[in-house]
């Protein structure tokens, strides 16, 4: 009996022990909700019903050099009520005049708002939608309305926007003015001007706002105040001259349509601070349309074709291993090279020619021979003299996704023994339109390259944060001597009758550059699938730069046309023409001595004429046409000039009484 009673006795303590372990787990238990995890708990639960939300600053605005807008950050309001703060006093004062200020602002009838917010109030809708995408003017006048002036608690006024980036070209230079997005994971796509100086200037800083979850789960803005107001980004101007971007763009999209062309980009840059005046870049869609598709100016590195001609010359005659009037066989048109063929575009060649009237014409049996025949023994020699002129470096550009050149060294994968001939006329090698035109504005700036520069300024209103300013990339690319003699045969191809660019020669200014007709897909053995590049690369005027352009257009259609100097050079002229004409270069001569013999005799010659009192016509053959129409004109005398010089000849013969004329002619030549 004894041993049972202790059994139960300790069976007893047993179960109180357990039930004193339970009780001080539970007690811990209460103490770490309430201590402890409380205040998480508690974040939880007003997280549930309030929230903060981040607040989009308006992104900076890019101005173009004459400060029109290319990109503005617009913010966009949507505008709700909310019934159910409203007292009846508020509201029976307020509902009619309220409704009578939104019937003004959107021109609809007060009764419509009148039924919709009635509604809404019998229905205590607590986020009735009011107007959606309002303007940040008809927003703050909004705040201002009866009712609605009150604010959110009182006036059931409520309000969330979103900053909209609005482009006022449209799509003109959309790739190059670009943009900046980022995705849920926080992974930024920068793309243009937007996407590269985002992050140091255009984008700003966040702000944060307080709202609260209704009835109805949507999230309302708990007072009229942000907690942290969001700071705009700055603005940045560009060195694009809308004018010239207007120019360039139609012409280059003429010239696409009419050879049904896949893509194509166009740049025109200052000679001498390198600013980026105008860049498009145009792609084809599958319905024949065109749009800023890819920044193919800058990304897309090719092979360049007979513009690489002018790099290979250069290179010769750097290292003096020929010269501009030594004589070149172009092998009636072909040149066989191991088991490869180098072949002119005439047939049959075009004889012994001079190595500058070879440039003129674009031979490329002629260039395939000079620079083989003189590097053979030793091609490291071509090929460090190309990269001493930076021709295997990026621009560092800071436009995302510039692509690389491409400039083999012997004993590269890829390296043969053709590959001389073949780099020589611009295959085996890749370069950007960009980098090209870079290379060629360094010759019409007298042999300094400047790296193509997209933007001038960054401000804050009228204050200036930073000044960018020309950055020299190589101050000399290679002698005087050889930029002389490289800028008249690039003069030689438009203006020699034979030169391959002939055809854009102009008598209102001077135009200096290369053609450049690229095969593309030249190792597929299907014909069909051959396509060409076309390009045109210069500088105008051509004594006095003030611009350089490239125009590079890719597979237009074979049947239409595919050469460089028909496909690209009419762009590059219609440019040239129409930036001269809408600002022409006025080039002043001042002489070291202006007061020469010559002139002096020519001064007073024209002052004896001046001095007579003429009854009859004078005999002005000889004379400088400005005298002889001053001398006319002093008499009285209608004048019509033709031509430009000395007098040649005059409709009025020498003699003739002044009363019996009333117009003369000139003939200058």
């Amino acid at each position: 009996m004894a041993i049972s009673e202790k059994n139960i006795m300790n069976r007893l303590y047993l179960v109180a022990g357990g039930l004193l372990v339970f009780a001080i787990g539970v007690v811990a238990k209460l103490v770490d909700i309430q201590m402890v995890k409380g205040v998480e708990y508690k974040e939880l639960a007003m997280q549930k019903t309030e929230r903060m939300f981040t607040i989009q600053p308006n992104r900076g605005n890019i101005y173009a050099d004459d400060g029109s807008l290319l990109a503005a950050s617009v913010a966009k309001y949507e505008i709700r009520f909310d019934a159910n703060t409203v007292t009846k006093e508020d509201w029976d004062k307020n509902i009619i005049p309220l409704c009578d200020s939104l019937a003004v602002l959107f021109d609809k009838p007060s009764s419509h708002y009148r039924q919709m917010l009635r509604k809404a109030r019998v229905n205590k809708n607590g986020y009735k939608l009011i107007a959606r995408n309002v303007e940040y003017l008809d927003y703050a006048r909004m705040r201002k309305f009866p009712l609605f002036k009150y604010g959110p608690n009182r006036g059931g006024f409520l309000e969330s926007h979103r900053v909209v980036r609005e482009y006022p070209l449209g799509k003109m230079a959309a790739r190059s003015i670009g943009y900046e997005r980022i995705d849920n994971q926080g992974h930024f796509t920068r793309v243009g001007l937007d996407g590269a100086f985002g992050k140091e200037y255009l984008r700003g800083n966040e702000g944060k706002r307080l709202k609260q979850k209704s009835a109805g789960s949507e999230w309302k803005p708990v007072g009229f105040d942000n907690i942290i107001e969001p700071q705009d980004g700055r603005d940045i101007i560009t060195t694009i001259n809308t004018n010239i971007q207007d120019i360039a763009h139609h012409a280059l999209l003429k010239q696409l349509e009419y050879y049904k062309a896949d893509h194509g980009s166009v740049v025109v840059m200052e000679t001498k601070t390198g600013e980026v005046k105008a860049i498009s870049n145009l792609g084809r869609t599958e319905e024949g349309k065109y749009y800023e598709k890819l920044n193919y100016a800058v990304g897309e590195s090719h092979e360049p074709g007979s513009t690489f001609k002018l790099m290979s010359l250069i290179a010769a005659l750097e290292d003096k291993v020929i010269d501009t009037n030594a004589v070149v066989d172009t092998e009636k048109g072909k040149w066989r090279i191991y088991d490869r063929t180098v072949r002119d575009s005439k047939w049959n060649g075009y004889g012994k020619i001079s190595i500058a009237k070879a440039f003129a014409l674009s031979s490329n049996t002629a260039f395939a021979k000079m620079i083989h025949e003189n590097y053979k023994e030793n091609p490291e020699k071509y090929v460090n003299r190309l990269m001493n002129m930076g021709l295997h470096k990026n621009l560092e550009l800071p436009i995302v996704g510039e692509g690389n050149p491409v400039l083999r060294y012997p004993g590269d994968k890829g390296w043969s023994g053709i590959s001389l001939a073949w780099m020589s006329h611009g295959y085996e090698v890749a370069m950007t339109p960009m980098q090209t035109l870079a290379f060629y504005n360094s010759i019409a700036n007298d042999g300094e390259m400047v790296r193509p520069r997209f933007i001038k300024q960054a401000r804050v209103g009228n204050k200036v944060l930073k000044e960018f300013k020309k950055e020299v990339i190589n101050p000399s690319i290679c002698s005087k001597e050889t930029v002389k003699k490289a800028q008249q045969l690039l003069k030689d191809v438009v203006e020699k009758e034979y030169g391959t660019g002939n055809g854009l020669y102009s008598k209102s200014f001077s135009m200096a550059g290369k053609t450049g007709t690229c095969q593309k897909n030249y190792v597929a053995k299907d014909p069909d699938k051959l396509a060409y590049i076309s390009s045109f690369v210069g500088y105008f005027p051509a004594d006095n730069p003030q611009y350089s352009c490239i125009v590079v257009i890719h597979e237009p259609d074979k049947s239409v046309g595919y050469y460089g100097a028909d496909v690209s050079g009419p762009v590059f002229k219609s440019l040239a023409e129409k930036i001269y004409i809408t600002s022409p270069v006025v080039d002043e001569v001042v002489p070291e001595n202006p007061k020469t013999e010559l002139i002096e005799e020519s001064y007073k010659s024209f002052y004896a004429h001046a001095q007579r009192k003429y009854q009859v016509v004078p005999n002005l053959k000889g004379m400088c046409g400005m005298d002889a129409v001053a001398i006319l004109e002093n008499l009285g005398v209608e004048v019509e000039v033709k031509g430009n010089g000395k007098v040649k000849q005059q409709s009025v013969e020498e003699g003739t009484n002044i009363k019996e004329i009333t117009k003369i002619v000139l003939q200058l030549s």
